[in-house]
């Protein structure tokens, strides 16, 4: 049996590549379509399944993709099979659910409907700021990406959401239901372990980006004068440090995964401020027996089990966040139960068997 995956880009490795990978696991012949693909980015991990990639396949695209946004549309029309497959799972965030990669049955592992049509603020992660021009420019582009996004939805025959939060988003902009599986934690990389320092950090992590709330964090944290370790890379990384103005904030990039599953260990708590649409980091933190104090929309509203598993604050405010520190170091929290918590929901067994069984139920049990 013939099985294409397919996945928007690859030219970075974060929770959305993470599932991408165990989809793989499942899969480990399927060929795999995306429109980017930088191999020392991922690693190499997915070399062995590339099938193809779309027309904007450069370095200069791979580097600054999301200058390229208005085109990916067109190209991932363009990125198509010779033949049909019999099974298509596509891991997307937008694109590659609307790749021109036919199959018999199509299932839609969805991080989130396409930010960049729905919820236009992501753009303000691009480097030349177009929000001058929102009006004239942005708007009408974002309403014909809608409808694009519209029209790659009805490739798909189920839809499976990483949140129900994200459940809610496929309901409301695609008229469509989903079922819901959580993405999987390596628990053998990030597990529960006898604390090595004396935890006396807290600790923030994920792509360096404008709507995960670091400056929400930073800003607390100045007034605080409390240890926090902030670990990530992205575009927001110099404004964000022009915000410091503690000697106790520190900025971590590059941190293999050991180093971050010892991180999470010996930290305090995890802050988790954003609206997020699932939230691995913060279900990783958990695994590793760390509290995390989360806003209470989006997928931390999930994660985190109030007073059990950490705290949830009402607000995306530097005092919310402050509030909650504070409340947060007058109770006491089971990190073994916090991590036993997480493996029993986010573990990658879990995510495997969840997986196996709706592909069987769609009637591809000679697939696994």
């Amino acid at each position: 049996m013939r099985v294409a995956v397919l996945h928007d880009y690859l030219n970075q490795f974060g929770g959305a590549e993470r599932v991408l990978a165990a989809v793989l696991e499942l899969f480990p012949d399927a060929d795999l379509y995306t429109l980017l693909y930088d191999a020392e980015k991922t690693f190499g991990l997915f070399e062995r399944n590339i099938a193809k990639t779309s027309m904007l396949d450069n370095p200069l695209v791979r580097k600054r993709h999301r200058a390229f946004i208005p085109f990916m549309p067109f190209a991932a029309e363009r990125l198509s099979s010779k033949e049909p497959y019999d099974l298509v799972i596509s891991s997307s965030a937008g694109y590659a659910k609307g790749f021109n990669v036919s199959g018999r049955y199509h299932i839609c592992y969805c991080h989130s409907p396409l930010r960049y049509a729905w919820e236009i603020d992501y753009l303000k992660n691009l480097s030349f700021a177009p929000w001058p021009l929102k009006e004239m420019v942005v708007n009408p582009i974002a309403g014909w990406m809608r409808s694009w996004d519209i029209a790659a939805a009805h490739r798909v025959n189920l839809f499976v959401a990483n949140s129900s939060y994200i459940a809610g988003k496929v309901r409301a902009y695609y008229g469509r239901e989903s079922m819901v599986i959580y993405p999987p934690v390596e628990s053998e990389i990030f597990h529960s372990e006898p604390q090595e320092g004396k935890g006396d950090y807290y600790l923030m992590a994920g792509r360096l980006l404008y709507y995960k709330g670091f400056d929400i964090g930073i800003k607390a944290f100045n007034r605080l004068k409390k240890p926090l370790k902030i670990v990530g890379n992205g575009p927001e990384k110099e404004k964000l440090k022009a915000l410091v103005r503690s000697p106790h904030i520190e900025f971590l990039s590059n941190i293999p995964d050991d180093e971050l599953r010892r991180l999470y260990v010996n930290a305090r708590a995890f802050i988790f401020p954003q609206i997020e649409d699932f939230g691995l980091v913060a279900a990783e933190a958990q695994s590793c027996g760390t509290p995390v104090l989360a806003y209470r929309v989006g997928g931390g509203g999930e994660i985190v089990v109030h007073k059990k598993t950490g705290l949830l604050f009402d607000e995306q405010t530097p005092e919310a966040i402050e509030a909650a520190v504070r409340e947060f170091e007058t109770l006491t929290f089971d990190r073994g139960a916090i991590a036993r918590h997480a493996a029993e929901r986010f573990s990658k067994k879990r995510f495997m068997k969840q997986l196996t069984d709706v592909v069987r139920a769609a009637g591809f049990s000679g697939a696994l």
